[in-house]
């Protein structure tokens, strides 16, 4: 099966005409494109430049995307779409405060909280972020010297990071990926779930006498932060013996609710901000990172700014030709609006990104699934994929099956370090042999005859050899890139996330939508408020509840009556 054999565009029409030609051209480079194989280009007589031709360096990464479905033709086309998308200059927006974020009238500045941006008239936040700074790092030193301690003059060992979405997920992942450079002074744990097991497992081997809980949530209001938070209170308070001045010893807050903390039991001074200008996906370099900080402290974490801070300047000086996040973006957008992809896989190679996929999941899906364009309008074209994926090799022995033999086209990207932080043996060679087979496996695959000609080597009699080979060949030609890092060290880890951050921008300028809302989102936290006093009541439910949103409350009303 060829997986290229007839595109099929589904794109937008803009009213702009050349923006429309852009698409047009991009049309005609898949129509000419149908029918080549990954296999032809890199046998053809210029194959052998084909790595270097389509591979890209910066700020620690090199991005090899040549076994891609692309050609000279395609790639003109694609870079002519972001230029007529206008994509320089809308970068060039982002980075100097502009409210791209059009639905809440607001910049989208995380790229503030690592230094990549100065202030402007009208928009003080340098100042802000470099307080902030500040304040966390007098936090960290006041624990580490023993300054801070617990209600029973215990010192501080345990950090509990309380909060779920964007408050949960970027800690947590960056958190687990750089534990070889944990410096041991604090254990970080991330509490998120509201289902009670998990606040029963993360606190039932710690001591409360020892431990500070941070609580973030933006509003100190959201659903599961608040039960969980409440929760940790009555666990500090029983063994404070009831003493309400114990909440203040063991606990932090990130929030733009200073109120609310206070009256949680959290002292004013000791709750951080959370800028309306940061989307909760875009914010693990702010106080949300705080447990990053506790756990490989301060150099650690000004590395990973660093990091993120190359990507920046690369995004934004970078020739679209030459520019990581916006090749990813683009070849993201060719998948999915010429060849109709709906996923795509993430294939960290390495168990540090074990959590990457479910990041990426939150960072692509909440910013790109979108149904209307910035200014409202219908779309009837495909906008953001559903991401997916696990650490190799662990995906080899599970679906990587559908990736070799299956019918659907899924982009893939490998990630993987060069050197490991810390070596066994030679487990690092075969882990690197593992990510170079599958991606050219994928690429190049294995015919008919090449798995007839295989088993008869083997001395498998002939017709038994021709009735298995259809099992057996794998059609190959499925794209992927792959992104190679020195280590999986915090600069190189700062660089990577950062990259995938500006890819997803980079993709909603040429979708036409914005990448810093997420109203979908807030409907079901509503609904969610509606429902609960309905599941404990004795009252007849609403008429306009649907049959089986009312049936389900009432099975739930019989369970636990």
């Amino acid at each position: 099966m060829n997986l290229s054999q007839t595109p099929v565009p589904s794109i937008p029409h803009p009213d702009d005409t050349q923006l429309a030609e852009a698409w047009r051209r991009v049309v005609e480079a898949a129509k000419g494109y149908a029918g080549t194989t990954l296999r032809s280009l890199f046998a053809a007589p210029d194959g052998h430049t084909r790595a270097d031709r389509y591979c890209v360096s910066a700020a620690g990464i090199t991005l090899d995307y040549s076994k891609n479905w692309i050609n000279g033709p395609v790639m003109d086309a694609l870079v002519g779409l972001g230029h007529a998308a206008e994509v320089p200059a809308s970068v060039t927006a982002m980075f100097e405060g502009a409210p791209i974020n059009a639905t809440e009238s607001r910049p989208a500045l995380h790229v503030a909280l690592r230094g990549s941006y100065r202030d402007r008239p009208g928009l003080e936040v340098e100042s802000a972020v470099h307080d902030t700074q500040s304040r966390l790092l007098g936090l960290y030193q006041s624990l580490e010297r023993g300054d801070w301690r617990g209600f029973s003059g215990r010192r501080i060992r345990q950090i509990v990071n309380i909060g779920i979405g964007g408050s949960d997920l970027g800690p947590r992942l960056v958190t687990a990926a750089l534990r070889p450079f944990h410096n041991g002074r604090f254990q970080c744990h991330f509490l998120a779930n509201i289902d009670g097991e998990d606040f029963l497992q993360t606190t039932q081997h710690l001591d409360p006498e020892e431990t500070l809980f941070v609580v973030a949530s933006k509003s100190f209001g959201t659903l599961e932060t608040r039960k969980n938070a409440l929760a940790a209170r009555e666990w500090v308070l029983a063994a404070a013996g009831g003493r309400a001045d114990a909440i203040a010893r063991h606990f932090v807050a990130v929030s733009a609710n200073v109120p609310k903390a206070v009256e949680f039991g959290i002292e004013a001074e000791q709750v951080f901000p959370m800028w309306d200008w940061v989307g909760g996906r875009y914010s693990l370099w702010s106080a949300i990172g705080l447990p990053i900080l506790f756990a490989v402290g301060p150099a650690q974490f000004e590395a990973l700014l660093a990091g993120a801070r190359a990507m920046d300047s690369h995004f934004r000086s970078a020739a679209p030709e030459e520019n990581l996040p916006v090749l990813l973006a683009l070849l993201g957008v060719w998948y999915q609006n010429l060849w109709g992809a709906r996923s795509h896989v993430i294939l960290p190679y390495a168990e540090g990104l074990r959590q990457l996929p479910d990041f990426l999941q939150q960072l692509d899906m909440e910013s790109n699934g979108k149904s209307c364009t910035r200014d409202g309008g219908p779309i009837d074209y495909p906008t953001g994929s559903v991401i997916w994926g696990t650490p190799g090799t662990i995906g080899q022995h599970s679906f990587h099956q559908l990736l070799h033999q299956g019918t659907q086209l899924i982009p893939a990207d490998f990630i993987v370090a060069l050197q490991p932080i810390t070596a066994v043996d030679d487990h690092q060679d075969h882990l690197f042999a593992n990510c170079l087979a599958q991606s050219r496996a994928l690429m190049w695959g294995k015919t008919l005859e090449e798995a007839e000609a295989e088993m008869c080597n083997a001395g498998v009699e002939a017709r038994e050899a021709k009735r298995l080979a259809p099992h057996r060949a794998v059609p190959g030609n499925r794209p992927s890139n792959t992104l190679l890092l020195q280590q999986l060290d915090p600069a190189n880890l700062g660089a990577l996330l950062a990259l995938y951050e500006h890819k997803v921008y980079v993709q909603s300028l040429i979708w036409n939508i914005n990448a810093f809302d997420q109203w979908g989102v807030e409907l079901g936290k509503a609904l969610s408020d509606a429902y609960h006093p309905l599941l404990t009541g004795t009252t007849p439910l609403p008429e306009e509840l649907d049959a089986s949103t009312a049936a389900l409350i009432r099975s739930y009303r019989t369970a636990n009556a």
